[in-house]
């Protein structure tokens, strides 16, 4: 028996690229949304349709049973997600499978805001979804910090602390959620490590061979609840723990073992 195709929006950034990667393996026919129409050759089935517009979603979403929704934007994304939902709703009513952040609820706002917002639209969509919450990619860091990394005095937001996960990881847990049950909220995911962002510029400075400079931490008003740990998940949570630590992705060490499961992470 054939099984319908799966769609994945974002499916060609860093995160959507390794989701649609798994589910090939797993052997289902994958969708990606894209604005611009692309070749198909040899890989997954590209799908024109706009978010931010709604135009070409009800023929995306037509005859899939399941929704990966990576797709995000610093803006609008809770108007995307409500485009997303409606073209849905008018379908098969697939399984929504979205990927959110830790701490959105405890920092709602700017972009944390519009998070929370497009997990109360998936959840409030009736549809049947799961969400998953992770922390900061380590590529989205790692990006960061070359960028500051070109800065004679590397400033860095004083005591902002994050736990910073493996994007292959993510990736790994959203195909699984996407090929089983809707299951509503599921445990949050999170990497090896707590670290302070000072930390994190001066293991990549050493990483990447960078001219050692000073890394000074700046109060930075506003930002009460990252101090108190709002960015990573609370002790006790149960959350999903990789085990690629941050020094191992800079030195590009593979991930040669699967995230710790829950029950594992709570012990």
């Amino acid at each position: 028996m054939t099984l319908p195709p799966i769609l994945v929006t974002g499916g060609t950034g860093t995160l959507g690229q390794q989701v649609v990667s798994r589910l090939r393996e797993a052997g289902r026919e994958v969708r990606v949304l894209t604005r611009r129409g692309r070749g198909s050759r040899d890989g997954p089935v590209f799908v024109t349709g706009d978010l931010a517009t709604g135009e070409g979603l009800p023929a995306a979403v037509r005859g899939t049973r399941t929704i990966v929704h990576c797709a995000s934007n610093r803006k609008g994304d809770a108007e995307a997600t409500r485009n997303l939902v409606r073209a849905a709703a008018q379908a098969t009513s697939p399984h929504l499978v979205y990927i959110s952040i830790v701490g959105v609820d405890r920092f709602p706002r700017g972009y944390y805001k519009s998070k929370l917002e497009a997990e109360g639209v998936i959840a409030g969509s009736g549809l049947p979804w799961t969400t998953l919450r992770a922390t900061q990619f380590y590529e989205l860091i790692r990006n960061g910090a070359a960028r500051l990394a070109k800065l004679p005095v590397i400033p860095v937001p004083a005591g902002f602390v994050v736990q910073p996960v493996d994007s292959g990881v993510g990736a790994a847990r959203l195909a699984e959620l996407a090929l089983g049950e809707p299951s509503g909220r599921v445990a949050d995911m999170a990497g090896p490590q707590v670290l302070s962002f000072a930390d994190l510029i001066r293991t990549y400075l050493t990483a990447a061979g960078r001219r050692p400079r000073p890394v000074v931490s700046v109060w930075t008003p506003g930002i009460g609840p990252i101090r108190a740990g709002a960015l990573y998940p609370q002790p006790g949570a149960g959350a999903t723990l990789g085990r690629r630590s941050w020094p191992d992705f800079l030195a590009g060490k593979p991930a040669d073992q699967p995230a710790a499961k829950p029950d594992e992470a709570a012990g």
